[in-house]
């Protein structure tokens, strides 16, 4: 058993955040891949992209709306309206950063950019399209630990919001390897590729006490919160991850990536949540 005693004892905001450094800190290892090798072939990228998809799938139910539904049952709520709510708000938010943030997907070309047209380097495209992905993690993270603060939801747990982050941070470590070693491909010295590969999850640690804080400060927003986050990781899986996992003719193991992410994720939640 992990002795999560040192956790109870934190305020849930700062938990949020230690979580959210956490799951930094696993992009940052993955980052460091780039001075060991150069280079990493396109099967290899696409089953990472598969099988981070996978957890955040998983992440999204397991740990985000199942409870945001048990949280408005046993409010006496609609069992499915905050969740139905909270889901396509997400959707519709992570929409609007696409259509404003710009960014660039890996394996496109340059002129293929998203959002507003900026003069930015290819490098800076790519980081941004990452820390796109990193938003609602972080949310997900904090709006976690915020229901843990809530009390009377057997669904909301010390040990559930900890499942969430390790299974995020896991899928964060093949993520960090995504940006910065095409970045090393492209040029950029070994440094300053890690640099920028690392600093794609700096967002995931401030969006983890935003989420936090929210749902403590106004705690009727806690199932459609959940349910938002869900939303915003679904969009990210659907919009970006899987067809960028799937273009490279790789699709099957891909497909299996993804696969094994979602079983290990639900594994973690099931077991420790």
């Amino acid at each position: 058993m992990v002795d999560l005693s040192l956790l109870q004892d934190m305020h849930p905001v700062l938990q949020a955040l230690f979580a959210g450094v956490f799951t930094w800190m696993m992009t940052l290892t993955g980052a460091s891949a780039v001075f060991i090798i150069r280079d990493v072939d396109r099967l290899i990228m696409d089953v990472m992209l598969g099988f981070a998809a996978g957890v955040m799938i998983a992440a999204s139910y397991w740990s985000l709306l199942a409870p945001s539904i048990e949280m408005s049952l046993q409010n006496g709520q609609l069992p499915w309206f905050p969740a139905l709510v909270g889901f396509l708000l997400g959707g519709v938010f992570l929409r609007g950063i696409d259509k404003l943030l710009p960014h660039l997907q890996y394996g496109r070309p340059s002129n293929a950019s998203e959002g507003i047209k900026t003069p930015w380097k290819r490098s800076t495209l790519l980081v941004l399209a990452v820390t796109l992905h990193n938003i609602p993690e972080g949310l997900a993270i904090g709006v976690a630990f915020g229901a843990v603060a809530g009390g009377g939801y057997p669904y909301a747990t010390l040990s559930g919001a900890m499942a969430l982050t390790i299974g995020i941070g896991i899928q964060n470590l093949p993520e960090g390897t995504v940006v910065s070693v095409p970045l090393r491909r492209d040029g950029m010295s070994s440094f300053k590729s890690f640099l920028y590969g690392q600093s794609s999850a700096i967002v995931e640690p401030v969006a983890s006490v935003v989420g936090a804080a929210l749902v403590i400060l106004v705690r009727p927003l806690l199932p459609y919160a959940l349910a938002f986050a869900a939303g915003a990781m679904i969009f990210v899986v659907v919009e970006e991850m899987i067809p960028e996992s799937q273009r490279g003719g790789n699709a099957p193991l891909a497909t299996m990536g993804s696969m094994v992410g979602f079983s290990l994720m639900m594994v973690l939640d099931v077991a420790f949540g």
